[in-house]
């Protein structure tokens, strides 16, 4: 069984630590973890490792954020792997630091990487991983808040959600979405 893992974010040194790139920060992380390196292919950065009989396919797609369900659209195709076996790791405004929320589907919430996923895919019957960042930003500063490196007083937490979100999505791959929002929704 397959699983396409997708960390959202955008390619390229500017971007690299920004609240914007944290899909590729825990795949990243998990490719680490589990001795595998990203290689340079069609659309992504692609790897995969496996998880209790379970191959989990990463990609960080390199075509910027605005245009991700390009990348998701073509691997989902290439490797043959369902929707509902589909993950997008992704930023999110709404929740505060600390938070992460799996989710078997819903809205983009304003987020341009989920927009086009949306489009690209025709539904938003996708599960993805909601990442807290927070919102504490000046009224029309969403941008540079975004795609900006966590603050000092924010870097000493990453670490850990970073390795929980690595939990979530083994737990997503191996006993699915709703056993996963279960056990790590809080």
């Amino acid at each position: 069984m397959k699983y396409l893992i997708v960390g959202l974010g955008n390619i390229g040194p500017e971007y690299a630590d920004t609240r914007h790139n944290i899909g590729f920060m825990v795949l990243d992380e998990l490719a680490k973890q589990e001795g595998t390196r990203f290689q340079n292919s069609r659309l992504a950065y692609y790897t995969e490792t496996s998880f209790k009989g379970r191959t989990l396919c990463l990609i960080k797609p390199t075509t910027y954020m605005n245009l991700s369900g390009k990348a998701l659209s073509y691997w989902m195709k290439d490797l043959k792997i369902p929707v509902e076996n589909v993950l997008v790791i992704v930023d999110d405004l709404a929740l505060p630091l600390g938070t992460l929320r799996l989710k078997p589907k819903g809205s983009a919430a304003g987020h341009n990487g989920l927009k086009n996923i949306e489009a690209v895919l025709g539904n938003n019957n996708y599960a993805r991983l909601r990442f807290g960042i927070g919102d504490n930003y000046p009224k029309g500063r969403q941008v540079d808040f975004v795609l900006s490196p966590f603050d000092k007083d924010e870097q000493p937490e990453l670490p850990a959600l970073i390795d929980r979100s690595i939990e979530m999505i083994k737990s997503f791959a191996a006993i699915g979405t709703e056993l996963t929002m279960t056990r790590y929704n809080k």
